[in-house]
């Protein structure tokens, strides 16, 4: 059974299996839409790129939102399992599955017919607004499955199948470069092609995840549970820091999009999105990291198994470390021949990315830490805490240093804006993390009560 892996299996050895699997498949994730701005970048050019840009950030709500569905019940149902309550672990899952179908289909209308006032609300002008409404509307008829996907790939780890997931992202990255070669390249179908790709690629992942929920033999399928409102409530508590974490991420992007098209126009949004390329795969794999613990931190906090708790973490941090130092120096030194992949010839584009992906690059020395610690939190149901860590890092000093330092250092000051952001979250992060320190003992410690246990 999976639950004795979690309690008894070799720390680092359920690292390996749980984290591996969900790093390659967060870096996957997030290269599709690089992938659009790769073909869009070289074969139509930088206006083409920014729309991409302009419109991500109403799918990355989307993300946001089935995120905040799975990670919330993989939490709520890691740690029911690990109380040894399979009941309530069904319904939790069967009350996702429904809940997040509804909102996915009420997401997918509103982003068909209000494609153009969205891409508005984002910040696109006159020049980019018919390309960033297209890009919107034709990912937008893929919502369901892409959500989908998310809920059924965690809830697959339960179930002792954590590589499925992982070999879904890389069927959608496959089917991604096909159909952007394709559409963009053969047919011509510019950003359409590009926005058809990625909603068909994010698609292509239910069809490789959903074959154990489909299997009446495992304890959690699509035809066990019921619907019960009273796990509505802990699933979104325990995932609120993700709402709020795709919330700072749109918001962020509207501020940042706005902030450079003041400033160079389309050219800055250009030059910010290539860089922000550059830097999601450092982004990523942290996220990765910290998206495979989850489950393993859940359990053994369920299970009051607080040693191995602590270990998982500490490793998590290491490794995590290290990635963002890599992403630094990457950043710090070797960023220009890897900004002219998105740029191409644009020289005005690629001086402003040059410079700005220095400044951009300390972020990284700080922002691991938060992002482990506000998973950490997620995984043993204190949400109020990783949501103080998510808005901090995404949206609250970010506004702050958007608003006060391009006045004082001009365009320098929008690239110093997430650096400084990352310094002082992560200063937030290790005050929470030495005040909910875990004992050795279950004794001392309150552990969350939800209604729906009682």
């Amino acid at each position: 059974m999976e639950e004795n892996i979690l309690k008894q299996g070799k720390i680092s050895k359920l690292f390996i299996k749980f984290s591996v699997p969900a790093i390659i498949a967060m870096v996957i994730a997030g290269m599709q839409t690089v992938i659009d701005g790769l073909f869009l970048g070289n074969l139509i050019g930088p206006n083409a790129m920014a729309s991409v840009s302009l419109g991500s950030p109403y799918i990355q709500f989307i993300i946001g939102f089935s995120m905040l569905i799975s990670v919330g019940s993989l939490s709520f149902m890691g740690r029911s399992l690990g109380e040894g309550n399979e009941k309530l672990t069904q319904d939790i899952f069967k009350t996702s599955l429904i809940l997040l179908s509804i909102c996915a289909i009420l997401f997918s209308i509103i982003g068909v017919l209000f494609s153009k006032n969205i891409g508005f609300t984002l910040g696109a002008n006159d020049i980019l607004i018919d390309n960033v409404s297209k890009y919107i509307r034709v990912i937008s008829i893929c919502i369901l499955p892409m959500c989908l996907a998310f809920l059924i790939g965690f809830a697959d780890r339960l179930v002792e199948k954590p590589d499925l997931y992982f070999k879904g992202m890389i069927v959608s990255l496959l089917v991604n470069i096909i159909l952007n070669y394709i559409l963009i390249k053969e047919l011509k179908f510019g950003i359409t092609g590009a926005g058809l790709a990625t909603g068909l690629s994010y698609s292509s992942v239910f069809i490789v995840v959903v074959s154990p929920m489909l299997k009446k033999e495992n304890f959690i399928n699509f035809f066990v549970g019921k619907f019960n409102k009273d796990t509505i409530i802990p699933v979104v508590y325990n995932g609120s820091s993700e709402a709020m974490s795709a919330l700072a991420t749109v918001v962020s992007a509207y501020l940042f999009n706005n902030a450079f098209i003041k400033i160079a126009g389309e050219s800055g949004i250009a030059a910010f999105t290539s860089v922000n390329y550059i830097s999601q795969f450092g982004m990523l794999t942290v996220f990765g990291i910290a998206d495979g613990i989850t489950s393993i931190i859940s359990y053994n906090y369920g299970a009051k198994e607080f040693d191995r708790v602590k270990a998982i973490v500490k490793l998590s941090l290491i490794i995590s470390f290290v990635v963002c130092i890599s992403t630094f120096i990457t950043l710090f030194f070797f960023s220009d021949s890897l900004i002219n992949l998105f740029v191409g010839s644009d020289k005005f584009v690629l001086d402003l990315a040059k410079n700005g992906a220095k400044i951009y690059a300390f972020a990284f020395i700080f922002s691991g830490f938060s992002i482990i610690y506000s998973s950490y939190f997620t995984a043993i149901g204190y949400a109020k805490e990783s949501i103080i860590i998510a808005l901090s890092r995404g949206l609250i000093f970010i506004v702050i240093g958007i608003i006060i330092l391009p006045k004082l250092l001009g365009i320098s000051g929008i690239w110093l804006t997430i650096p400084f952001a990352e310094v002082i979250t992560c200063i937030i992060s290790f005050y929470l993390m030495y005040k909910y320190k875990l004992p050795s003992t279950p004794k001392n410690i309150q552990v969350l009560e939800y209604a729906s246990t009682k």
